[in-house]
């Protein structure tokens, strides 16, 4: 890979590869270090791609794994959820910054399979692939965490819509 195709491509990926990451994760920290091996390991490669779809789906294999990795680590199990997420700018839509806020709160796997299927549009068979899962897997997850997000918006929704009766003299 020539230099100017590995710098087009961190352009056009570099993006996606963070984001991946930090649904994974969770931590913008540890996403710029999944991002940054991702892209080393891209321009390290001595592998031929058979098209643009090819290396993206090997960046997004390459940056699923990285993050598992990251999951697995000693520091990572032993240490607590920081939510910095929380800190980032909030959607201007109240409804999308709840939605988002919901998706974060979902269990990893929900969580990535949401993200890589809704957000970055891939097909239930790429996003199992992506994750190496079987397809019925993403789809249960997918279902699962569609359930899960539809009973906390409308809990919210419920609870934020609540009327204040008259007082009649």
């Amino acid at each position: 890979m020539t230099d100017e195709a590995f710098a087009r491509a961190a352009r056009e990926y570099g993006d996606t590869v963070y984001r991946v990451a930090c649904h994974a994760l969770g931590h913008p920290q540890d996403a710029e270090d999944v991002m940054q091996t991702v892209l080393l390991r891209l321009y390290e490669c001595k592998k031929d791609f058979e098209s643009e779809e090819h290396m993206k789906h090997w960046l997004l294999r390459v940056a699923v794994n990285e993050s598992r990795k990251v999951m697995r680590s000693f520091w990572r199990r032993t240490s607590g959820p920081l939510e910095e997420w929380r800190e980032t700018a909030a959607p201007e839509d109240r409804e999308k910054a709840e939605a988002l806020e919901a998706v974060m709160a979902l269990e990893p796997k929900y969580r990535l399979a949401v993200y890589l299927y809704y957000y970055e549009g891939l097909s239930v068979a790429e996003t199992a692939a992506a994750m190496r899962a079987n397809v019925s897997t993403v789809q249960t997850w997918l279902l699962r965490a569609r359930e899960r997000l539809r009973k906390e918006l409308t809990e919210e929704k419920e609870e934020s819509v609540y009327v204040r009766p008259e007082i009649v003299p």
